[in-house]
């Protein structure tokens, strides 16, 4: 399958420096925006992002490195998004359909977009005018850190166009990460976005002081949670228990490297939404998700006992131990 050869990643974060590294593995230049000069500057001497990974080393010959986006995106045929969800908009301001038109683009996104409770597929979609067959998601199993460390590591590329998928598959491919393929684009992402609120609760839960027996059982909830969710908003033929949706769980439940996870354990420990948001000075998608995801299911009604336990917690601020008490006799 021929891998893409002008391709962006949009974004300057961790995630946004892991799949750089991963594209330099097959692709022989990489086109690469980010807002901070300071950051492509430091990135063009040293050949390391300042910031975020700081671990990884790049061969700066292979990489277009640019703030401005207009021309970033002119430049390539391909776009990877990896910029945190509450920023999408701000990010693309100024940015029009015709910036992408033809152009098939990749969500590595892993949020909401606050603003319209939408997912950034369709977000994409409604502002810039990209064919649904043209845009696809970059889901995990998948931490940046590990990626860095370049310890094996799986992907799942969705999109409604099994060409693309392959396509982009192709290009993130390497000795330490594997792909998978998936038409199962709406899935694939509300799953994403769902994952993040439920590993908000195994965090709250591990630092209330619940043991791994209890975590066992919220996990396995919080996956029927996710089916029963998916299957309302997009009812296609799926397997929730394979990597994509039930490993992308497991992960961000689990793995001390989760921001959602260490979000909530501060939330558990007793830290005020605003002050564990300050002591992260990171992005938890999940706080932007709950939100969205609680008012978007006020019109499909879907039983989601934990989503509003996390809701209660992080936006009516209700004791944690309560509700999560109260959540305990929900679960079997």
């Amino acid at each position: 399958m021929e891998t893409p050869q002008k391709i962006a990643v949009i974004g300057g974060g961790s995630w946004a420096t892991a799949l750089v590294k991963i594209l330099c593995n097959n692709c022989t230049q990489v086109h690469w925006w980010m807002r901070s000069e300071e950051a492509i500057a430091h990135i063009e001497q040293f050949g390391h992002n300042p910031k975020y990974l700081q671990s990884v080393a790049f061969d700066t010959k292979q990489l277009v490195l640019s703030a401005d986006l207009k021309s970033t995106l002119d430049a390539v045929d391909w776009v990877i998004i990896a910029t945190p969800a509450a920023f999408l908009e701000e990010a693309f301001a100024g940015i029009g359909e015709s910036h992408f038109a033809n152009k098939v683009v990749f969500s590595a996104v892993k949020g909401i977009v606050p603003a319209y409770n939408a997912i950034p597929a369709r977000f994409i979609h409604k502002s810039f005018g990209v064919p649904y067959d043209h845009i696809g998601i970059i889901s995990g199993p998948c931490h940046a850190e590990e990626v860095a460390m370049e310890r094996l590591s799986y992907l799942t590329l969705a999109c409604s166009n099994a060409q693309y998928a392959q396509q982009m598959a192709a290009a993130l491919s390497c000795r330490y990460i594997k792909t998978t393929t998936s038409d199962d684009l709406f899935g694939t992402e509300f799953s994403a976005v769902l994952k993040n609120v439920y590993a908000l609760a195994a965090g709250i839960c591990h630092g209330l002081g619940y043991g791994d027996n209890f975590q066992a059982v919220l996990v396995s909830n919080a996956i029927q949670e996710i089916e029963r969710f998916i299957d309302v908003l997009h009812p296609v033929h799926r397997d929730t228990k394979t990597s994509a949706y039930l490993g992308d769980l497991l992960v961000t439940a689990y793995s001390n490297f989760s921001r959602n996870r260490t979000f909530g354990f501060m939330i558990g420990k007793g830290y005020s939404v605003k002050t564990a948001q300050l002591e992260m000075n990171m992005i938890a998608e999940g706080y932007y998700a709950t939100k969205s995801l609680y008012e978007i299911n006020k019109k499909f009604e879907v039983d989601m006992p934990i989503l509003t336990a996390v809701y209660h917690i992080i936006y009516d601020k209700m004791d944690p131990a309560t509700e999560m008490k109260i959540l305990a006799e929900k679960l079997a």
